[in-house]
């Protein structure tokens, strides 16, 4: 991992993860996919949740992270651990916590659903977001939801077949978030 990145997620040194940004996209684009999973690692941690210097430094990372991804088009290369920290998420509360504040794992999720489905008009990556990206309709944030549809329906023009198989799924999340909006 790239020396900067490594001492930033091992130390959730917030005072030097702005300087990620002064880094060269090339030069941190090989150590993408290990920051993921350190990340990941830091997000599943008991107290991420209350941890506001925990949440300030993922942030800041998975914005680096993700604007190397787009900058390097590296999305095939990175999408595994992209999709495996998002999916992790789910295992978490999404649910906004009070008025116009989001849950620390939906930020998250949301920074990734963006840079993932953002491609989805590139079938290995789709392949494995659009599972994932089933299971946050879900999940009760309608913000999420809201986007994911969104998101899902660009997916479906470009590559129909992936979303097949969760028909069902979607139609189910459709129809309940039609039945939120109209009681």
């Amino acid at each position: 991992m790239h020396h900067l990145f490594g001492l930033v997620l091992a130390q959730k040194d917030l005072s030097r993860a702005g300087d990620l940004f002064s880094l060269e996209d090339a030069e941190i684009e090989g150590s993408l996919s290990e920051a993921l999973e350190q990340i990941r690692i830091i997000s599943s941690a008991a107290d991420y949740q209350t941890n506001d210097n925990d949440q300030a430094v993922v942030e800041i990372c998975v914005t680096r992270i993700t604007t190397a991804i787009r900058e390097t088009s590296s999305i095939e290369r990175h999408g595994k651990a992209l999709v495996e920290l998002w999916e992790s998420c789910l295992e978490h509360n999404l649910k906004p916590s009070g008025k116009d504040e989001d849950a620390p794992h939906a930020k998250i999720a949301s920074d990734i659903m963006s840079c993932i489905l953002q491609n989805y008009n590139r079938p290995p990556v789709m392949a494995l977001a659009v599972p994932v990206a089933v299971k946050f309709l879900q999940r009760g944030n309608k913000e999420l939801c809201r986007n994911m549809s969104s998101y899902l329906s660009l997916a479906a023009i470009a590559e129909a077949e992936l979303l097949a198989e969760h028909t069902e799924t979607i139609v189910k999340s459709v129809l309940q978030v039609t039945e939120l909006h109209c009681t």
